[in-house]
């Protein structure tokens, strides 16, 4: 077994573990989630563990190795530490309910799927420097596009009729320790500039590389399709936000729309590659 894979386990314990001890005081009808030092500290070991599973995955002597399964791994990770980061800054432990549970299923898939392709050209500088600068972005967005189903779930939640409000479940007790939506609305906007900043950083150093390697600017197959139409949802996106004042819903839904499309970019297309039809 190797360490890329022993890794990914601990990781997926350490944030399982995380997970219950959120999740088990509303199981017995309570109502506020609170970190507290010990569970950052914790957090931040299994963040360190994360790290190292993706490192020992993914850098290799002279080359790099990546799957759909890392490449979920990595971006989630670097979303988390994103997270972990923010929230020093602003009291947001309610959304480690949904953020922990990703976690855990994102590095138990990259231990029971740990296998991918060797990156060619893994040697060129300017290719290193795009994939760290694309899954970083993919993270960004990753832990956007979480988001905006809790504030989906949450929205849906304030408008059930007053009569169901005496029964309710787990679910809901738990969206009741979220943050309110207007503050979740400004970390998820401030979440997607940033993203979208560094997704705009990926085509450029991506057409860089392309044509460093390929003298094409931009090549038509799946990667750079779906990136791109992600990229332009995002813009349409915050352009909608400055222009016409678009939140809400509305704002949810394209949010979502463009975390498909960069989801399809890499990892959704080789899971169905590498697991489905079954040609990695």
């Amino acid at each position: 077994m190797s360490a890329g894979i022993v890794f990914h386990l601990l990781a997926t314990l350490a944030y399982a573990v995380l997970a219950f001890s959120l999740w088990r005081p509303l199981s017995k009808g309570g109502s506020q989630i609170v970190a507290g030092k010990v569970r950052r500290v914790c957090l931040a070991g299994a963040l360190a563990l994360h790290g190292i599973a993706v490192a020992q995955s993914i850098l290799l002597p002279n080359s790099l190795h990546l799957g759909w399964a890392l490449a979920l791994s990595a971006a989630v990770w670097l979303g988390m530490v994103v997270f972990w980061l923010e929230n020093l800054i602003m009291r947001i432990d309610g959304l480690l309910l949904i953020l922990l549970p990703a976690s855990t299923v994102a590095t138990l898939l990259a231990a029971l799927y740990p296998y991918g392709h060797t990156v060619p050209h893994a040697n060129n500088d300017w290719l290193r420097v795009h994939l760290i600068i694309a899954l970083t972005a993919y993270g960004l967005i990753t832990v956007a596009a979480l988001q905006a189903m809790l504030m989906t779930a949450l929205d849906r939640q304030l408008h059930r009729p007053i009569e169901q409000e005496a029964n309710r479940s787990i679910l809901g007790r738990a969206l009741d320790t979220m943050p309110p939506l207007l503050l979740q609305e400004v970390l998820l906007f401030r979440l997607i500039w940033i993203g979208f900043g560094v997704l705009t950083l990926t085509v450029i150093t991506g057409a860089v590389v392309s044509m460093r390697l390929t003298s094409e600017l931009f090549p038509m197959d799946h990667k750079t399709i779906f990136t791109l139409l992600s990229w332009f949802t995002f813009g349409i996106l915050l352009a909608g936000r400055h222009i016409r004042g678009w939140r809400g819903r509305i704002a949810l839904r394209w949010t979502l729309a463009g975390f498909a499309f960069l989801l399809l970019s890499y990892s959704g297309s080789r899971f169905v590659l590498d697991v489905i039809l079954q040609r990695g």
